[in-house]
């Protein structure tokens, strides 16, 4: 019986030891992650695309579509 409180005992102790590894410990501050740009998903969620669209179409045939 005294194992198993032993074997109990001893994996809390490693899991804890484990996630304050993860942190960083008490005084590590951590850098934030970058941020990913975000971007349009398709075409005609682009404002630039859509400028450079009507733009195309004007000067194609002279008048605004």
């Amino acid at each position: 019986m005294a194992f198993v409180v032993v074997l109990v005992v001893a994996v809390v102790v490693v899991v804890l030891v484990l996630r304050a590894a993860e942190k960083g410990g008490p005084g590590r501050v951590r850098a934030p992650r970058p941020q990913r740009a975000v971007r349009p998903i398709a075409p005609d969620d682009d404002p630039e695309f859509l400028r450079e669209l009507e733009r195309r179409t004007r000067r194609d045939d002279g008048s605004p579509a």
